[in-house]
């Protein structure tokens, strides 16, 4: 590992690992050091053998007691080209131990030794950027960065605010003004000139401070190419257009800022959800609005209607609906009460709730979501990539193409030299690579947030853009297509027997045990019988004991056809439900059956109409479970599947996802996210079922589903490939438009003015066209059934 180019390999080839906080490269020590989860770190070495080089450990010594992190905002800092320039400028530089950078928030975290701070905050500043310090205790909120209102406003750091561009732009027009109404002498000339400069200096100040710096290092970027096109037309006698030039592309700059700043803090909005205080029990009994980050696990909020909720906890106290829309995308508001859990940001519409904090601020589910997306939009996705690569073949190409015609049309076309040198400069105009590579991040990040306002948090652009490819899905049964509780949905006396006393004697015997099934029946069956005496457990067969004097059992089929109680019919009848999956329980005597209790893992309301979906997709859906195949093929036949797979251990999930692959190609896998993890991580896209709440599938899967809606996966592959079309419509309107005033450029009659309304005009238009993503997420979210 020589080189930064070397390095850009590396750094592609480790993107799509999961698990990677930070990377630190030192070039002039060929090292590379990764800080990632315990599971990533093979990942990330393998990726890297596969890129073609060799990683070999180094024993180091502990860290220096100097060594210190710290925080950063960069407001110009915008797109990876911009990352890319930082990383340059820090190179040469001993002591920085890795660099963590967050475009979405615009920050770079900055690990080194103590020493090395003041002189990596001088190498940023003289590549053209302005790193401010970000205060922690006032400047994060959850964990994550808030921007104020300065921090945030982008215009700052491009033209110094309004005020300057709107005086620019005065001086620009009375540029233009001079040169067309005032006399031909040099006075008028020489005030012309210097109002003109004025204008430039006004507008472009920032611009030349980092075009200059990139000259400095080789790079030709946007800046640089500004730079040199606006000195050079001044310098050609051209200098009410360069003025003008100068003053449009920074507001056209301000106006794009602005437009991806949408984009980027589409997600942001989640922050100020969660309110700043809560209502807390003290020590002496009183109710205390206090701080939330001073708010400890195991604190008792109180939670009136209409008032969002501060925290994660679990409902203590009192009943409610609560609106979990910001969190899980649910559009119905969720009942809740003593026992049920509650998350940050989601909304008490009715009744006053108390519940126990099971999460600190920086740890809600909320923030989990936060940090989530926050870090998804730092990766890239393929089409990203290759417009990266693209883009810096692209520049340098059209750099070449205008000399070329400032050396060679006054030759070749007998073109004047001031003509052919102008047409150079408009082609430097026209090379900016702006719209080309902005039309990527914004369109990504805006997929991004529209996941997750549907509940759908999607962990990187690779996934958001690969979802389209998905040929089938393999489902788990319990917890994905069925609700994943035992429900009592059928039971009936068996002979003659009296109703009232058989449903007390089996609620007596199933109230003693703490067996699912059993639980489903006392739920389903919700009467109060006497306490049974000399109960005694019976595994894998039942329950006994003595309800009002009567020996009584509560087992399976096998308990009762050992004690010799099946007759034919009984058989009959169990063979009926045993083939609608359903698990029997029998009540009986010591000379005859009582009654028969049929409990099922029913299925979700939603599930039928994901598998419709999934098929109008073209998607073939898959059931993967470790029940027995009757109750599979009973299920699948409920919700619509065709295949459906039983008796499966994990091992034989993860063989099934591999013949899947050959059979169909990408295949996806929905599940819980813990029993499944080895089918989730051989899948192309691992879908984790119920993730609000749930830490392991928050690290298992590609994409969490937060409300356990089976139809968010069909959403998903719908949202990629909407993604995916307005990724190359974004391309498409880049090069396309640029192509024409190339062609107008060397051939035609395109001026700098021309230029700069193609380049900024396609740059806000592939903006705008990537913020549809947003709208439609907003459209489907309002539009969903309410209750």
């Amino acid at each position: 590992m020589d080189c930064s180019a070397e390095e850009a390999e590396i750094r592609r080839a480790l993107e799509s690992v999961q698990g990677i906080r930070s990377l630190g490269f030192q070039l002039s020590a060929r090292t590379l050091k990764i800080d990632a989860e315990d599971h990533a770190l093979p990942l990330a070495l393998d990726a890297i053998r596969k890129a073609g080089f060799d990683p070999r450990p180094v024993a180091t010594a502990a860290p220096s007691q100097s060594s210190q992190s710290r925080l950063f905002r960069i407001a110009t800092m915008d797109c990876s080209a911009e990352e890319a320039e930082i990383r340059r400028a820090l190179e040469p530089l001993d002591g920085i131990r890795s660099l963590g950078f967050q475009l979405g928030v615009r920050t770079l975290k900055i690990e080194a030794e103590e020493s090395t701070h003041p002189l990596a905050l001088d190498a940023i500043r003289n590549a053209g950027f302005d790193p401010q310090p970000v205060a922690d205790a006032s400047e994060t909120k959850g964990g994550h960065v808030v921007g104020s209102a300065e921090g945030d406003d982008h215009g700052q750091g491009f033209t110094g605010g309004i005020s300057r561009l709107v005086a620019a732009l005065v001086f620009a027009t009375g540029a233009e003004a001079l040169a067309f109404f005032a006399p031909d002498q040099m006075a008028w000339k020489v005030a012309g000139m210097s109002i003109a400069a004025l204008a430039i200096w006004l507008a472009g100040i920032d611009t030349y401070k980092k075009g200059i710096a990139a000259l400095l290092r080789g790079k030709l970027n946007i800046n640089a190419l500004m730079s040199v096109a606006v000195t050079g037309a001044f310098l050609i006698g051209q200098w009410p257009e360069a003025a003008m030039v100068m003053a449009l592309y920074a507001i056209a700059e301000l106006i794009e800022a602005k437009a991806v700043d949408r984009a980027r803090n589409a997600i942001k909005g989640l922050l100020e959800l969660a309110p700043e205080e809560a209502l807390v029990l003290d020590s002496n009994g009183a109710w205390v609005a206090t701080s939330v980050a001073s708010v400890a696990i195991g604190a008792t909020v109180r939670i009136t209607p209409g008032k969002r909720v501060p925290l994660d906890g679990k409902v203590t106290k009192g009943n409610g609906a609560i609106n979990q829309a910001p969190v899980t995308g649910e559009s119905i508001p969720v009942d809740k009460a003593p026992g049920d859990q509650v998350f940050a940001g989601t909304i008490n519409q009715t009744g006053e709730l108390e519940f126990e904090v099971t999460a600190l601020s920086n740890n809600t589910t909320l923030a989990r979501i936060i940090q989530a997306v926050e870090q998804a939009q730092g990766t890239r996705a393929p089409t990203q990539r290759f417009v990266d690569r693209f883009a810096a073949i692209y520049t340098p190409a059209v750099f070449i193409i205008a000399v070329a015609v400032a050396m060679l049309t006054p030759f070749l076309m007998g073109l004047p030299w001031l003509d052919a040198l102008y047409k150079a400069l408009v082609l430097l105009v026209i090379a900016c690579p702006c719209a080309l590579v902005i039309s990527t991040p914004v369109t990504v990040v805006s997929g991004l947030a529209a996941g997750a306002r549907r509940g759908i948090l999607i962990k990187g652009g690779t996934y958001l853009e690969d979802a389209r490819l998905l040929k089938a899905v393999a489902l788990d049964k319990t917890g994905t297509i069925t609700e994943g509780k035992p429900k009592l949905v059928k039971w009936q006396v068996w002979g003659a027997a009296d109703e009232a006393a058989v449903q007390q004697m089996a609620a007596s015997l199933a109230a003693r045990s703490d067996h699912p099934v059993s639980k489903a029946i006392v739920q389903g069956l919700d009467v109060k019988g006497p306490e049974a005496e000399n109960f005694n457990a019976r595994p894998g067969r039942g329950v006994e004991g003595m309800v009002n004097g009567v020996r009584s059992v509560l087992g399976n089929h096998r308990l009762i056809h050992e004690q010799g109680l099946c007759s034919p019919e009984l058989e009959a009848e169990l063979a009926i439900h045993e083939k609608q999956g359903r698990t029997v329980t029998l009540l009986a005597n010591d000379s005859r059956v009582l009654a028969l209790f049929a409990v099922a893992d029913t299925i979700r309301e939603t599930s039928k109409q994901a598998i419709v979906d999934l098929k109008a997709l073209g998607v073939t859906s898959v059931m993967l479970t470790g029940d027995n195949t009757a109750t599979a093929e009973a299920i699948a036949a409920q919700a619509g599947i065709e295949d459906a797979r039983g008796d499966l251990l994990p091992e034989a999930k993860l063989d099934a996802i591999k013949e899947m692959q050959t059979r169909y190609g990408a295949t996806g896998m929905a599940g819980d996210g813990i029993n499944d993890a080895p089918a989730l991580a051989q899948a192309d896209i691992g879908f984790a079922m119920g993730g609000a709440g749930t830490d392991i599938a928050m690290e298992a899967a590609d994409v969490v589903i937060m409300n356990d809606n089976l139809q968010r996966v069909a959403e998903t592959v719908k949202l990629s490939r909407r993604t995916y079309a307005v990724l190359w419509q974004n391309i498409t309107i880049a090069l396309g438009i640029k192509s024409v005033f190339l062609v107008l450029a060397v051939f035609g009659t395109a001026t700098m003015w021309m230029a700069v309304f193609a380049d900024m005009g396609a740059s806000l238009l592939v903006v705008a066209n990537g913020l549809r993503l947003l709208r439609e997420a907003r459209v489907e979210s309002s539009s969903a059934p309410r209750r």
